[in-house]
């Protein structure tokens, strides 16, 4: 059986897959069921502006079988282009609802990465939620914004020797996305994802933002009122590049329409 292609769409210069939360779920059961090996990115806005400025970071994106809309903004420069997306997934909901489908489905994963003890709590809760649950491996590396050979060699080993379905990768982005890219041909796994916080949201350490913010496209100022010292560059500065970025694309495209015309 041939992989599943999903059909993308082109925002900057960075290609997001047009798939909703439900779908993705199923392709991911597909992708296990035939065995396949695929890299999911999951992409904000942030990802999409530092992309336009990397070329490495863009044939990274460009190159990973699933690109997931993260955030309603996307949603919204979409439809401004003229292709709109069916939906937004994020790694905060699609991380514990594809761990209850691994439940049901008796798939397995391995949690990798966030702070130390994080993902060990992260196990523990999950077992209690879904008893008989396959967690086949947690491991949080020590900080570093690269990893030495031996770290690299030591969670390949670590991973491979209990071969996952998924694994999932909370280094934050860029960092995870790039990890799994330059590794990804060693690894023994089906599905691997970086998704950013979802583990400590989802054990409950970090507060999500509420429900109607979430809606509105301000998730974004939520975390950023939790966290402004840290998170004032990413938000005030890097984000808004993103105008520039889809006006041109924009106009750049309807110009050529105009000069075909």
């Amino acid at each position: 059986m041939e992989k599943i292609e999903n059909k993308k769409v082109l925002i900057s210069n960075t290609f997001i897959s047009d798939v909703n939360l439900n779908e993705t779920i199923s392709v991911f059961n597909n992708y296990i069921q035939n065995g396949f090996k695929v890299r999911v990115c999951v992409i904000p806005v942030n990802c999409i502006v530092w992309a336009s400025e990397n070329e490495y970071l863009k044939q990274i994106y460009n190159s990973s079988d699933v690109s997931l809309c993260d955030g309603v903004p996307l949603l919204w420069i979409a439809k401004f282009l003229g292709t709109p997306l069916s939906g937004r997934v994020t790694g905060l909901d699609l991380f514990p609802l594809y761990v209850e489908e691994c439940y049901k489905k008796g798939f397995s994963f391995f949690l990798l990465g966030a702070k130390e003890g994080v993902g060990a709590y992260l196990k523990q809760q999950f077992e209690q939620k879904y008893p008989g649950i396959k967690i086949v491996g947690v491991y949080s590396p020590p900080y570093a914004d690269r990893f030495s050979d031996e770290e690299n060699q030591k969670m390949i080993n670590m991973i491979n020797a209990v071969k996952p379905n998924v694994l999932w990768v909370s280094l934050t982005a860029p960092k995870q996305d790039i990890w799994i890219y330059e590794h990804f041909e060693k690894l023994d796994v089906n599905i691997a994802i970086g998704v950013g916080g979802a583990f400590e949201v989802t054990a409950g350490l970090i507060k999500r933002s509420p429900r109607w913010m979430q809606k509105a496209g301000l998730e974004w100022f939520y975390r950023f009122l939790k966290e402004p010292k840290r998170l004032f560059n990413r938000y005030f500065i890097e984000a808004p590049k993103i105008f520039k970025l889809v006006l041109k694309q924009k106009y750049s495209s309807h110009d050529k329409k105009n000069s075909q015309h």
